[in-house]
């Protein structure tokens, strides 16, 4: 497959052009339905009892956009050619919604990341006075503006409406997408902060792996470490390594993905890189950071720990939390119930 620099005055989007052996929209279509079922899964697997926050309500907005490009796209692809409110549909407007859907996302990841970023580091130390209606409320204000200022700012680009209207003389049988910048850079920025973290405490990581073994408790399977702390070590930096372990030991998978686009210089259409499973990894790697950052603040409550569905960071603080603990002969143990 071929691939050019979409040049749009700010050179930051990257298109690919190809010939595909399936016709494009329906392409587009089996994408979007593996989008949104993985999309809603995420969202059904994931504990009810979640505290809310922007990045849970805008995960929702993702999912539900994708589900109404998805129930567009099958409208379009079955009729065909028609006409609506004196507009005329064709497969041609499934490629244009992909493309426009494309250049939203793409410039969206640094704003939202930086909005889930601000709320967390506002909420973990219970420094915010917003009360949680009026925290809901903000945070569907917020979605609301990003997106609308996402599709304001595409469309109102000249160079983008210009490089839309060339393509509706593009074969059918093609689709040039754009790829974010942004996204690529976010990923770089987190391998090479992961990188760089595990290089720091990369042996205290190892002895309290080497030192896991499963117990039962009550009936429940759990995780017990043994380990001997060392009195001369920050406890900041005994934190970043429990915080390492949580964050790997649950996003592994994704961890290596980045890692593999990052070195390879993969890039991902991105209406497909902005979906749910991607914002909770970003999501855990946020509230790690905010964690470490204000690890003397943070809040010690159980709405604390809900804040991220899939990891468990209650686990990190202790016993963090008791400054007052008198140190034991044996070594230190800590146990995460699964």
């Amino acid at each position: 497959m071929a691939a050019r620099l979409c040049e749009n005055g700010s050179g930051q989007y990257h298109c690919t052009h190809g010939n595909q052996t399936l016709e494009t929209s329906c392409v587009l279509l089996l994408i979007m339905l593996g989008k949104v079922f993985l999309d809603f899964f995420m969202l059904q697997v994931k504990p009810k009892n979640v505290k809310a926050s922007f990045m849970g309500y805008f995960c929702i907005s993702v999912a539900l956009l994708d589900l109404t490009l998805l129930l567009i796209f099958c409208f379009i692809f079955y009729f065909e050619d028609f006409a609506l409110w004196g507009m005329r549909f064709t497969k041609y407007h499934i490629c244009l919604l992909t493309q426009i859907t494309s250049l939203t996302c793409g410039i969206l990841h640094y704003p939202v990341y930086l909005m889930a970023a601000l709320d967390y580091y506002t909420t973990v130390s219970q420094t915010s006075q917003f009360s949680k209606r009026g925290q809901k409320l903000l945070y569907v204000f917020a979605v609301v503006v990003i997106w609308i200022s996402g599709f304001f700012c595409i469309l109102k680009v000249p160079a983008v409406y210009e490089e839309l209207e060339i393509q509706k003389s593009v074969s059918p049988y093609q689709c040039p997408v754009s790829a974010s910048l942004q996204s690529y850079s976010v990923s770089c920025a987190m391998v090479l902060l992961l990188g760089t973290a595990l290089l720091a405490r990369w042996k205290e990581v190892v002895t309290t792996l080497l030192s896991a073994r499963f117990v039962s408790i009550s009936s429940q399977p759990a995780l017990m470490f043994s380990y001997t702390s060392n009195a001369t070590t920050c406890c900041k930096w005994q934190l970043l390594s429990r915080l390492l372990i949580c964050f790997l030991g649950t996003w592994a998978p994704l961890v290596v993905l980045q890692v593999l686009v990052v070195f390879l210089g993969v890039w991902i259409p991105a209406y497909v890189d902005m979906n749910v499973p991607w914002l909770y990894f970003i999501n855990s790697f946020l509230l790690a950071a905010v964690f470490w950052c204000r690890c003397h603040e943070v809040e010690l409550a159980e709405g604390t720990w809900s804040s991220d569905p899939f990891v468990s960071w209650k686990f990190c603080f202790v016993p963090f939390d008791n400054e007052n603990t008198e140190a034991a002969d044996e070594p230190g143990v800590v146990i995460v119930i699964c």
